[in-house]
């Protein structure tokens, strides 16, 4: 592990890195909740179980895609599954485990979500950037998540 320290260029870059993170999701959490719609972390879950389609998602699957706890993530599996919005079927390769698969109840809580989470995501970052700042942090972003200097 390197000891180096980070630059104030980069400190600054983190600091504001995680505040506009945090006051997007702050944001975006208040408006779902102003229209009655469950918070963030239910349309990340079900919008990978959507995605898998009929193949489903087996619980670690879910985890690695949408980065939530562990323990987290089987009560939010519980709860989903409780409301209806997705639901458990024993896993065909081994019978230990489950897949998860989103209902047509599921999908309809994501058709109310994405107009609210979209005009979020849009205020928040076109709102303030040109078209072009959008792709360069984008891009810079990406650089960040794979840990590339390329």
């Amino acid at each position: 592990m390197t000891t180096q320290r980070p630059s104030e260029n980069a400190i600054a870059a983190w600091t504001r890195l995680v505040r506009v993170s945090t006051q997007l999701h702050v944001k975006i959490e208040q408006s779902l909740k102003n229209q009655g719609l469950p918070p963030l972390s239910w349309y990340d879950v079900l919008i990978e179980v959507h995605r898998a389609g009929s193949e489903g998602l087996r619980q670690f699957e879910i985890s690695n895609k949408t980065l939530l706890p562990k323990h987290n993530l089987s009560r939010l599996i519980d709860r989903l599954e409780k409301e209806k919005l997705v639901r458990r079927q024993t896993c065909s390769e081994d019978g230990r485990g489950n897949l998860i698969l989103i209902t047509e109840e599921g999908t309809e809580v994501l058709k109310r979500m994405w107009p609210v989470y979209g005009s979020g995501i849009h205020e928040g970052i076109e709102g303030s950037l040109e078209p072009e700042e959008v792709l360069m942090l984008a891009e810079l972003l990406e650089k960040l998540t794979t840990g590339s200097r390329k």
